[in-house]
């Protein structure tokens, strides 16, 4: 996702300076679009006004953000972090408050669209900080996305992605669910999609998913095991808030599963065809990944 979002940057006409765990990626963007490469998170944060962060979980913020060589050591007044990684809504808060404390200021932006939305400049960016910092961002948003939704301070962007992604993975599952019902029954996979088509069952994920299960192309949109690390994010937040999630916690065991099956690098849309191993149902395609 972050490759594609520092492209468009470039793209538009901002001056980007790009860092990656991968050097390569990196430098894979600047021979395709142009931008300068960092050595670090520190010597790209040095001379910018905004620092940008879009990696895959909690851990990979902190170690770009608090590391020797990470932002934090060059964090200054009117240093502006906007972060658009699916963590923890507490520990962003936690994040913010040590920019803060050096002047700087944070905002969770979380995005939604997949690679190709962010390939087509058209995420949804889900926001969370104070006004005059998201006003600050608001030209690049309109570069990178379609729709921005300020929901509240810091961490609540966060907090509306992390329930967002969980009716995904549960309507997914039902959805999943259901066709291998039918599929074991004798109806087949396309006239099921037709029905729900057709019907109050449609909605954007078997809209979005249904042709890639039609045709078995599990290439990772949305890689399972990002899939499996938002839902135990959701699990952990929700026993922060005293909050109980039954279903979610079945679906977690069927994504754990799926991970130990090697399809952690497949689509999280390859659940459906560990329901079908486990319903008998003998799939077309031998490695899903």
């Amino acid at each position: 996702m972050g490759g594609p979002m520092a492209s468009n940057l470039i793209k538009a006409g901002h001056e980007v300076t790009i860092w990656n765990r991968s050097a390569e990626k990196a430098q894979r963007i600047q021979d395709a679009v142009g931008g300068r490469v960092a050595v670090s998170p520190a010597e790209a944060a040095a001379d910018s006004q905004i620092v940008w962060i879009c990696v895959s979980d909690t851990e990979a913020v902190e170690r770009v953000v608090l590391a020797e060589d990470g932002i934090l050591g060059v964090a200054r007044p009117g240093l502006l972090v906007a972060d658009s990684s699916t963590i923890s809504p507490t520990a962003s808060r936690a994040l913010a408050k040590r920019i803060r404390e050096r002047g700087g200021d944070w905002v969770d932006c979380p995005v939604t669209g997949s690679k190709r939305g962010a390939e087509e400049g058209k995420l949804v960016f889900i926001v969370g900080g104070e006004g005059e910092a998201v006003e600050k961002l608001e030209p690049l948003f309109q570069v990178m996305g379609q729709r921005v939704f300020h929901v509240g301070g810091i961490g609540m962007g966060l907090s509306a992605k992390l329930a967002m992604n969980l009716n995904i993975a549960l309507i997914f599952e039902g959805l999943a669910e259901g066709l291998v019902l039918a599929q074991k029954a004798g109806v087949s996979l396309r006239q099921m999609l037709d029905i729900i088509g057709a019907t109050m069952l449609r909605s954007g994920v078997s809209e979005y998913k249904g042709p890639f299960l039609e045709r078995r192309d599990f290439s990772p949109n949305f890689p399972l095991h990002l899939m499996l690390k938002d839902i135990r994010l959701m699990l952990d937040y929700a026993r922060e808030l005293r909050v109980k999630l039954p279903a979610l916690e079945t679906v977690e065991e069927v994504y754990a599963v799926a991970a130990d099956e090697d399809l952690s690098h497949a689509d999280y849309a390859a659940t459906l065809t560990l329901l079908e191993k486990w319903a008998g149902i003998s799939a077309p395609a031998e490695n899903p990944a």
